[in-house]
């Protein structure tokens, strides 16, 4: 049997996951209703965090449980965010479409704006696995150093702080302040407001001392957000960093074949919980970028197999240890 090229492989993929989604719409007819399900979704989404957040307040369930459910609920409004960038939903009614751009921000409130991410996104489909690859690497990709890339996978202002020199130099059109600036105001908020708190337990540490009135009453603010908010999207972006960050080369990319892996190992579902599912859905997305996320999430089970039979990588964990540099082809032949 001929040896199929890269072009050939990467088409019978694209063709796979094409067929998986119209048979599955074809079966389940409401799959069309595209936009209806994505609002469903959303309002239930923000409906499920605000009453988990008043279940909190009113002390019916501890802050544990809530931190958990939270960071979940939220990790579906990211899934949301990734296909509203592509168009998914209401494209052709701005005013809606704006209402749900705006409504994930505020439920993941320390990310960039959308609208910038949509800029960064787009582009990483152009360069995916290369130094120009700005919305990768600022999560962790590409890193060396297991320490530096944990800040950044845990604390994206801090892993912005590191790298902003070497990304100058590397990434065309880079500049600090305009990736600081695409986070204002909520991204400073969510930051101000944990090390905020951060800084206030550490001085009480160091020298007790007792807060005003008004103060009190900020520290108790600060603490509720901290609880239903705050550390909830810092368990759900760390989750999605480190993924994300773990299944996309970087160096030694030359076609769609080799810019994921898939993740399916048992050492990553923890983390899979709070990213949707992530390490095994998204390199489908890399093949068809047009599909909700539900879809991909549908088909994956059988789409897999064959992205494995054309030559898609999975669980290449050992590339950690390379800076997530793509196997030299003499080490994948002989594999």
């Amino acid at each position: 049997m001929p040896t199929l090229t890269a072009k050939q492989n990467i088409k019978a993929i694209v063709s796979a996951i094409q067929a998986e989604e119209r048979t599955l719409r074809t079966r389940y007819p409401i799959l069309n209703q595209q936009n209806g399900i994505a609002m469903v979704i959303l309002l239930l989404s923000l409906s499920a965090l605000i009453g988990v957040a008043s279940l909190y307040y009113f002390a019916v369930i501890p802050a544990w449980l809530c931190i958990i459910l939270a960071a979940f609920i939220t990790s579906i409004s990211h899934e949301l965010e990734h296909d509203l960038i592509h168009k998914q939903y209401f494209s052709d009614r701005p005013f809606v479409y704006h209402f749900m751009m705006l409504t994930v921000w505020l439920m993941r409130p320390n990310t960039v704006n959308p609208w910038y991410r949509r800029q960064i996104h787009l582009h990483h489909h152009k360069v995916s696995g290369t130094e120009q690859d700005i919305e990768e690497r600022l999560v962790g990709n590409g890193i060396q150093s297991p320490w530096l890339r944990a800040v950044v996978v845990t604390d994206g202002l801090l892993g912005l702080l590191l790298n902003a020199k070497r990304f100058s130099r590397e990434i065309k059109g880079f500049t600090f302040l305009q990736v600081f600036n695409a986070g204002f105001p909520l991204a400073t908020a969510y930051f101000a407001t944990l090390y905020g708190v951060i800084a206030y337990y550490v001085l009480q540490f160091i020298q007790p001392f007792e807060l005003p009135k008004w103060g009190a009453e900020l520290l108790a603010v600060a603490e509720f957000l901290l609880v239903v908010l705050v550390v909830p999207n810092m368990i759900r972006s760390a989750s999605l960093n480190l993924v994300t960050s773990s299944m996309h080369y970087y160096g030694g990319v030359s076609n769609m074949l080799e810019q994921t892996h898939v993740i399916t190992s048992r050492w990553f579902l923890p983390f899979q919980l709070f990213c949707f599912d992530f390490g095994r859905t998204h390199t489908i997305h890399h093949f068809v970028p047009n599909q909700p996320f539900y879809i991909r999430q549908l088909i994956s089970k059988k789409v897999r197999p064959v992205m494995a039979q054309h030559g898609v990588r999975f669980d290449d964990l050992q590339s950690l240890k390379n800076a997530n540099h793509y196997p030299d082809k003499e080490q994948v032949s002989q594999k």
